[in-house]
């Protein structure tokens, strides 16, 4: 058993904190780092669905993703000038959407849709972990400000949803992996949970020898521990950002 390059316990997130707002223009907005990596998610809303919700009353959630060039240790070509996104690119934005909207009254929606855009400022592993966990409060607030517009008669969100890291490395099953971690471990997962503690996706990947059930076990039971943290910091900011506006009315 070794320790880790961070030195946190096992069990350890890295610090953690969601700032609301830094997006000014957006319908809701939210910075969150967890450790060297920072995301800005923030919330589009527009009365409008894709062409094959038209006509049901459904709305509709979904996500963009992209990492700034030197959000890495070396600069990295914009997507743009490619001309076309990356395959990682594409999976993890869906993985975004399909998260935020397993949480989602979609009925209740309306005929509304709702982009998330989670753009990477820094990159230290977990990127899309993050990006779930920041999108879910840029989410709420954007669907707060509908509310407080009388568009919608209440939140249609069912729960809350959060995503951490989990790998096995040198220090045995480890939470929340920074890059250094998630370069060398020889197994790590992607958890996607509500705070109820249902699973909304699971990615798990052997990078070397495959790992048993008890291995897998012991890392859901670190992301079940893990997200307890992030709802409570979710609910904070949200607080937070609606008592802002409370005492600004």
């Amino acid at each position: 058993m070794t320790t880790r390059p961070s030195g946190r316990a096992p069990d350890a997130l890295r610090p953690v904190s969601i700032e609301t707002g830094f997006a000014r223009h957006a319908e809701g907005s939210a910075l969150i780092r967890m450790g060297g990596t920072e995301v800005l998610c923030a919330a589009s809303v527009e009365p409008r669905v894709p062409p094959f919700l038209r006509g049901q009353g459904k709305g509709w959630v979904t996500a963009e993703y992209g990492m700034l060039p030197r959000a890495t240790h070396t600069r990295g070509a914009r997507e743009a000038a490619k001309g076309k996104q990356s395959g990682r690119t594409q999976e993890i934005q869906r993985l975004i959407g399909r998260s935020l909207r397993a949480v989602t009254d979609l009925s209740a929606l309306g005929e509304i849709s709702i982009t998330v855009d989670c753009d990477v400022l820094n990159a230290d592993g977990g990127t899309r972990c993050a990006s779930i966990t920041g999108a879910w409060v840029a989410l709420r607030l954007a669907l707060e400000k509908l509310v407080r517009n009388r568009v919608l008669a209440r939140v249609p969100l069912t729960a809350q949803v959060a995503a951490i890291s989990c790998g096995l490395t040198g220090a045995g099953p480890v939470l929340d992996l920074d890059y250094d971690e998630d370069s060398a471990a020889a197994a790590d997962a992607n958890f996607v949970l509500t705070e109820a503690g249902g699973i909304v996706e699971i990615q798990g990947t052997a990078e070397q020898a495959p790992f048993s059930q008890a291995q897998f076990e012991a890392l859901l039971r670190l992301a079940q521990d893990g997200t307890q943290h992030l709802f409570a910091a979710q609910r904070a900011a949200v607080d937070a950002a609606l008592g802002a506006r409370s005492d600004a009315s």
